[in-house]
């Protein structure tokens, strides 16, 4: 049975007054991508600097490919990578620059850094950027570069802390084939982000984490059925005549309507997904037309609102992120 890629017990880190992580417990396999899931402020990157060693927890135990981060950090860091929010890239230096100076520091020859460093920018897309200045670059080229630089060695684990945030659509999905292929390579990844749809389509198993806590942890499947069996999705053709819609299912479903950002859109979580019908024919009797009458598995929108009662994209309580906690500690 091969060693877990993260044990922690018990995990603690405060920055004065505030616990950005506060008692966090993780049991994560080798092999797959493993999520963490939570708005901003939750302690997502903060527990990520805990177990690649650059923060020391001030409590708890925590054990990374089977070594420990208070008594063997040399160890882990000989073993893992790390891709932050930011890229980590000198922007004068070229794409292939950049690459053989991360070579270079870790122990290859010149010749072999540049060799590895093309090798690298042909698997990432970059070859035609190779000479071109890191600050000419777009915001997904340079994700993808920073992940490159993270893979001059190739490590057993990887850490990604949100990999596609500022960056446009169409870069967001490279990222994630990149992502998919370290994975059938052997790399395990661990994953954090704030996106639902991205821990949705990339995570085998997902931690959700708010306020420095895990509030629940399964497969994208185990935490949608956490909030009932199915959700019914209602779009009405007349937007003025939503709330209206909204009462009839309401008081049909006897469940909560959730009101989407789309003005026509509406939600319900049901328990029995056999009353749905009876939910149309109210809507039909009221001579309520429907655009779309779906049913379905939540979304982790759905989810993470039912599990936290607010939605992932905001700050901390006190307005600020975790990043600037750590700065200011």
């Amino acid at each position: 049975m091969s060693v877990p890629a993260i044990e922690t017990r018990g995990l603690v880190k405060r920055f004065g007054n505030t616990a950005a992580v506060d008692g966090i417990d993780l049991d994560i396999a080798q092999g797959g991508i493993y999520g963490v899931l939570g708005p901003n402020g939750a302690g997502k990157t903060t527990a990520i600097r805990m177990l690649a060693t650059l923060l020391r927890p001030d409590a708890g135990e925590a054990r990374v490919l089977g070594h420990d981060v208070f008594t063997e950090p040399k160890t882990i860091r000989e073993k893992i990578a790390l891709t932050g929010q930011f890229a980590s890239l000198d922007e004068d230096l070229t794409g292939i620059e950049n690459l053989m100076l991360l070579g270079r520091l870790l122990g290859y020859s010149a010749r072999d850094a540049k060799l590895r460093g093309m090798t690298l920018l042909e698997a990432f897309g970059l070859t035609d950027a190779a000479g071109r200045q890191v600050k000419k670059y777009s915001g997904g080229m340079r994700r993808r570069l920073d992940i490159a630089g993270s893979l001059i060695v190739t490590p057993q684990l990887m850490f990604l802390d949100e990999p596609t945030t500022g960056i446009d659509p169409r870069s967001r999905n490279q990222v994630w084939d990149i992502i998919r292929t370290l994975v059938e390579g052997g790399t395990t990844i661990l994953l954090t982000t704030q996106h639902l749809e991205e821990a949705d389509q990339l995570a085998d198993r997902i931690a959700v984490i708010d306020t420095g806590k895990v509030i629940a942890e399964g497969t994208p499947g185990q935490l949608k059925a956490q909030v009932g069996t199915g959700a019914l999705k209602v779009r009405v053709v007349d937007s003025t005549r939503r709330e209206e819609a909204a009462e009839i299912l309401g008081r049909t479903l006897l469940a909560e309507v959730i009101r989407e950002s789309d003005p026509s859109a509406l939600t319900v979580r049901l328990e029995d997904e056999s009353r749905a019908a009876s939910a149309l024919i109210a809507l039909q009797d009221s001579a309520l037309a429907v655009e779309t009458f779906a049913l379905g598995q939540p979304s982790l929108d759905e989810v993470f609102l039912a599990l936290t009662g607010h939605k992932t994209a905001h700050e901390s309580s006190d307005g600020v992120s975790e990043e600037v906690q750590e700065e200011a500690a």
